[in-house]
């Protein structure tokens, strides 16, 4: 039995929250020792290599596709500010509370939504987003209330929040500048602009950094954010975004603080606090509602 065009966007979007999962795990581990431009610009160009050869192998990639080449540009520059400001939070961020960060894209994708596309809220998906936020901030304060009378917050969560201000607006603008190009095409041309900014951003620091000298835990941190977490991710997310509302799009984040936790066992690092986990089970409940069913998208 086929799944519904809806329904395979579900399937994406719970792959990309694997996924991405893995990468705070692995990129709190690697970002103090690299320079966030010089990590982020080989991952886009090796992503971009793999997603390439997937596009021209299909023969999706046409002269059409590049119409309005500044669409890419806006996209690709978006992700760049995320990943750059991701592993820039990262270097002192735990990736746990980052997690929770990355959860309170819905809401700001839901908003981004209605001001691009007039994608409205129903009152289940509102209470859901709210309940999703609230559970992401319990996380990031570690359930300590006068904590967050004092917005007591980390350095590296603030700079990782703008981070996910760009992704949050990036998934509405796929959906309203995409002209019919395919999945992997319009992620492919999106990858090749954020290529180009990044390496213009920060060709010196990629140039500075002794390759040769860098921990082991950095290329493996490379690879899987190249592959796994940008090649496989961007293509999921371009996919999901042609078939479900932004906000829905983005719920998966609120699943993305519980794969942390499973990579945080896997890899021994230590677990979060006690008190965090409610937070955690908030932002899965946020979850559910917001994935039952409602007026068609």
């Amino acid at each position: 039995m086929s799944l519904s065009a809806q329904g395979q966007g579900h399937l994406a979007m719970l792959a990309f929250s694997a996924l991405v999962a893995g990468s705070f795990s692995l990129g709190a581990l690697a970002a103090p020792l690299i320079d966030p431009a010089a990590l982020t610009v080989p991952r886009f160009a090796l992503a971009g290599a793999l997603v390439g050869a997937a596009a021209f192998a299909s023969g999706k990639v046409t002269r059409a596709a590049l119409v309005a080449p500044w669409r890419y540009l806006l996209l690709g520059g978006l992700l760049a500010i995320y990943f750059v400001l991701m592993f820039e939070g990262l270097k002192t961020a735990h990736a746990v509370p980052a997690a929770a960060v990355f959860t309170l894209t819905p809401l700001m994708a839901a908003s981004f939504g209605w001001l691009t596309l007039r994608q409205r809220l129903t009152p289940r998906m509102g209470a859901a987003l709210a309940l999703g936020a609230l559970g992401a901030a319990w996380v990031i304060f570690r359930g300590d209330a006068s904590a967050a009378l004092r917005l007591e917050i980390g350095r590296g969560e603030v700079i990782y929040f703008f981070g996910c201000v760009a992704h949050a607006l990036y998934a509405p603008l796929v959906r309203k500048l995409n002209r019919g190009e395919p999945a992997v095409t319009f992620t492919f041309l999106m990858m090749v602009a954020g290529f180009l900014l990044l390496a213009a951003y920060g060709g010196r620091a990629v140039l500075a950094t002794d390759w040769a000298a860098l921990p082991v835990i950095v290329w493996i941190c490379l690879v899987y954010v190249a592959i796994a977490a940008s090649a496989l991710t961007f293509v999921a997310l371009q996919f999901a975004s042609l078939r479900l509302p932004a906000a829905k799009v983005m719920a998966y984040t609120y699943l993305v603080p519980s794969w942390v936790i499973l990579w945080e066992i896997a890899l021994g690092r230590p677990l979060p606090p006690a008190l965090t986990l409610p937070g955690v089970g908030l932002t899965m409940l946020a979850l559910l509602l917001l994935l039952k069913n409602e007026e068609p998208a």
